[in-house]
């Protein structure tokens, strides 16, 4: 029978449940237990993919070509799995399959209520992923916290999960947080306190509480918990303010919640926990680098740096891979038409034009791209990244002005990207776009063929228009290549200028962030990085090794210092 854990948060929000609900996957993981994880977002949306990343951050999309919440590429890079849209349900997915099911008459007249007909079909969706992943066991994380209106139907449906599959099979976890008081010194229990006595009210006992907080907690603290919620003391797990999020799954082990784990879910099959590979990928990552690396990322949405948080954690990934700390610089491309790149991009050691849609700050990013080319910057472009760089190539080297994407100028003398045929009967926004995993063949001798080391790979993708093919023999011409194409030739997946002109420009059209881990950086941004460690700009200089005994005198704070907030939700 598989097993469930539901994880919910209380007090405020944005405090990293997602970040503590994929380290206990890794922290099962390590014990040999096989896991899978699903998402619930109370909100009335069908999914993620038609908001703005200021209100919701990064659109995740997964292989089978679901736009899904944020988390879930926490949840993949921490547990290296791949997941499907069965492991994000909405609000508004639940609704809208009720509602056409009424319309269809499959309710004989009934009246339909959130109990039971919206809480079962909440639960159902859980069992069928169990049925469907065959996992031992399914960490749930509902989002938002406890007391919004708009979740209840959830904690209804986690309540009652526990007779559905057995007390035995079942385990709640609350994720809270502790205000630091500084005028008296002081962490305050009684948020947590108020957060426990809301759930407890309809019918959920946590079995154990995640204290967020900047300090660990002392035993009083703990004890005090416990006696108030009514949860033993080894359920009371401190979860501080680290330096890498990455540090997370082995606080959280060596708090003991792994082994309550095993214990609360009776789980005999599980081997010794053994963190000793994710252990030194942290060591890895705290310590002091021969360089740091400034990296540019010229954007439209930088303001809320979650929007690209796969494209900033791709980027650690491949600086750790190279023993570099990439130093990632947000620049707004708005910024960049007004006060010009020279000016915003002169000391960055590389370039990094992610996804976006829509008109504004393009030209920005345009530019970007043609001073990357022009001084020899590398450069990798992600999706409308690519986008730019052909527009601007068109423009500056076919002597063609008007250059645009037919998605900013529909009029466009040329158009040298351009909507895809079958996307132009499509009207409703939401789901689509060619979205999900389509297969990439390699030219060999190429940039992206000697990154991947293979003749085809797999990415994922989300977009509506394409590189326009009656431009590709022209700017191949003039030193923009084709490296990647759909098996069929006809889709444009790859373009990079030679090695003659450029020692590190490539724009694809899907998003290879999502498939970055952190014990595995994606070969794309392994390419890129290597390139620009070798790039010296202004102001820069190239840096003897550190030495061991630097290591040693420079090592991590102890624990109980305050540590900087990692900028992770």
């Amino acid at each position: 029978m598989t097993k469930f854990v539901f994880v919910t948060g209380g007090v405020v929000s944005s405090v990293g449940k997602g970040i503590a609900v994929a380290s206990l996957g890794r922290v099962l993981k390590s014990r040999g237990v096989s896991v899978s994880v699903l998402k619930l977002d109370p909100y009335l949306n069908v999914d993620p993919g038609t908001m703005s990343p200021y209100q919701h951050g990064e659109v995740f999309v997964t292989r089978d070509g679901s736009e899904t919440d944020l988390d879930l590429g926490h949840y993949e890079r921490f547990i290296d799995v791949e997941l499907t849209r069965a492991s994000n349900l909405t609000a508004g997915q639940i609704y809208r399959d009720i509602i056409a099911r009424e319309r269809q008459g499959e309710f004989l007249g009934g009246t339909i209520q959130t109990v039971p007909h919206v809480t079962d079909a909440i639960k159902q969706h859980m069992l069928s992923l169990a049925r469907a992943s065959g996992a031992s066991v399914i960490i749930v994380e509902v989002g938002g916290t406890v007391g919004d209106i708009e979740g209840l139907p959830f904690l209804e449906a986690i309540r009652q999960m526990r007779n559905e599959v057995g007390r035995d099979n079942v385990c709640y976890i609350h994720l809270t947080y502790l205000p630091f008081i500084t005028a008296t010194g002081e962490l305050k229990t009684k948020p947590t306190q108020h957060s426990v006595r809301e759930l407890r009210s309809i019918g959920i006992q946590p079995d154990a509480i995640v204290c967020r907080s900047d300090y660990y907690l002392d035993e009083d603290i703990k004890r005090k918990i416990s006696i108030h919620c009514d949860v033993p003391l080894s359920g009371v797990i401190t979860l501080p303010t680290v330096e890498t999020v990455y540090e997370v799954p082995l606080i959280l082990e060596e708090e003991g919640l792994g082994e309550l784990l095993i214990d609360a879910l009776r789980i005999e099959s599980a081997a010794a926990r053994d963190l000793s590979e994710w252990r030194a990928l942290v060591d890895a990552v705290k310590a002091p680098k021969q360089t740091t690396l400034p990296i540019a990322v010229v954007g439209k949405y930088v303001d809320l740096q979650d929007s690209y948080i796969s494209v900033k954690e791709s980027l650690m990934h491949a600086g750790m891979a190279h023993n570099v700390d990439v130093d990632v610089q947000w620049v707004r491309s708005e910024d960049v038409e007004r006060e010009g790149a020279d000016r915003l991009l002169q000391s960055v050691s590389g370039i990094v034009v992610p996804g976006g849609f829509g008109q504004r700050g393009v030209e920005g990013m345009i530019s970007a791209a043609e001073y990357a080319r022009a001084q020899r910057v590398p450069y990798l472009g992600l999706c409308l990244g690519l986008q730019v760089m052909v527009i601007e190539m068109a423009r500056n080297e076919l002597g063609k002005p008007d250059a645009n994407s037919t998605e900013f100028a529909p009029m466009t003398d040329d158009p040298v990207i351009d909507i895809m045929p079958e996307q132009r009967v499509i009207t409703q926004m939401g789901g689509t776009m060619r979205l999900g995993e389509y297969p990439c063949d390699l030219t060999p001798d190429s940039k992206a063929g000697a990154a991947y080391g293979t003749p085809s790979v797999n990415e994922r993708h989300r977009h509506r228009f394409e590189f326009n093919n009656a431009y590709r023999e022209r700017l191949e011409a003039a030193g923009l290549w084709t490296s990647g194409t759909s098996p069929n030739g006809k889709l444009v997946e790859i373009m990079e200028i030679d090695d003659a002109r450029h020692p590190f420009m490539v724009g694809v059209q899907f998003h290879p962030e999502f498939r970055s881990r952190p014990n595995r950086p994606h070969p794309l941004f392994d390419g890129f990085v290597t390139a620009a460690a070798n790039t010296l700009r202004e102001g820069g200089q190239h840096t003897l090794p550190i030495s061991a005994s630097a290591q040693a005198t420079n090592g991590p704070p102890p624990p109980q210092t305050l540590l900087r907030r990692s900028g992770h939700r």
